[in-house]
């Protein structure tokens, strides 16, 4: 049985992957996951039998879809894993960069190596499977698994004994090596890859260049939730930081600014002609609100209804708004 493996990506779906794909409708053979995230639910829908299409604007994203999802078969084998790891730490982009930022600097030079190497495998799937994993292996060694505290708290929570203290555990897999968490989920990352007959693709686009261009039954929708602390390009850029070794910058349609929320989302569902159902994931603490939402969609769609559940969103361990409820939105296109 295939298992999607532990990817710890803020605002993933992974707890509510067969709740959403239970309610897709049978007739579906073929899905768009227009903000893809973590992958939890491109990866259900590829189990379920779907041809799948997977976007995210995180570069870090699309290889982990293009790994999981678009790749059907390639695995990394011992000869690769002795590839990676061959070598001496050298300073590169981390190093000169991020040195005491977000790591030491003696783990920013084998980040730097890692990545070197990466670029001698002979696949490109096996390049974003083991990007995939170099990104599992930092996530695990940064406190709260997201890039946006200093590093007087990175140091602070990364001392076992504090953590100890205020926390009841000492969370020493901070202080485990790279090359430790690597191969600690190399396993459950390539047992996850598989074929279920179909072929997919995975883009690293702005959603607003795929939809004229881009065909499928359901398209799926689940941005950041405006409204909320949601900032993914601060919290993972720096991962498509190392992968590109330059700074990034913050993209233009991030579905996060209030302000502009109800305007990007009208322009959104005014595109959506190429895709017979529609699916939008939001969270009840966010913006807009149920009923604004409800509204756009009725200026596209005669047969729109909302389904909910109770669901506790989690960012840093603490358990947020206990009242939260999870929004799915469904429409049919009038279109088809």
């Amino acid at each position: 049985m295939n298992k999607y493996p532990k990817v710890n990506f803020i605002g993933n779906k992974e707890k509510l992957t067969s709740w959403i794909c239970d309610n897709f409708p049978s007739d579906a053979i073929s899905i768009f996951d227009a903000f893809s995230g973590g992958a939890s639910i491109s990866y259900e829908s590829k189990i379920r039998g779907l041809k799948v299409l997977s976007n995210d604007i995180l570069l870090v994203n699309y290889h982990l879809s293009k790994s999981l999802i678009e790749n059907n078969n390639i695995k990394l084998t011992d000869k690769d894993i002795n590839i990676i790891f061959s070598g001496n730490p050298i300073d590169g982009f981390m190093f000169e960069n991020y040195s005491n930022v977000y790591f030491h600097s003696s783990e920013c030079k084998e980040l730097d190596l890692y990545r070197q190497n990466v670029e001698k495998l002979d696949s490109e799937y096996k390049k974003s499977l083991a990007l995939t994993l170099l990104r599992r292996s930092m996530i695990r060694k940064m406190p709260y698994s997201r890039f946006n505290l200093t590093w007087d708290k990175i140091k602070l929570l990364r001392d076992e004994e504090y953590s100890y203290s205020k926390y009841g555990r000492k969370r020493a897999y901070h202080n485990k090596p790279i090359k430790h968490h690597f191969i600690d989920n190399l396993e459950d990352y390539n047992n996850a890859v598989f074929d279920n007959g179909k072929i997919h693709k995975s883009y690293n686009e702005d959603i607003f260049n795929l939809l004229d261009s881009t065909t499928a039954d359901i398209i799926y929708i689940d941005p950041p939730y405006a409204g909320t602390m949601n900032n993914y390009f601060g919290f993972y850029s720096v991962i498509d930081n190392y992968i590109t070794s330059n700074k990034t910058e913050p993209f233009d349609n991030n579905f996060t600014n209030k302000k502009t929320i109800i305007e990007l989302f009208d322009n959104l569902f005014s595109k959506l002609n190429n895709f017979k159902y529609w699916y939008i994931s939001y969270n009840s603490g966010s913006v807009p609100t149920k009923d604004e939402l409800v509204t756009l969609l009725n200026k596209y769609s005669d047969d729109v209804k909302v389904i909910e559940r109770q669901h506790n969103y989690q960012v840093t361990g603490k358990k947020n708004k206990e009242g939260n409820k999870e929004y799915l939105f469904i429409a049919k296109n009038r279109l088809l």
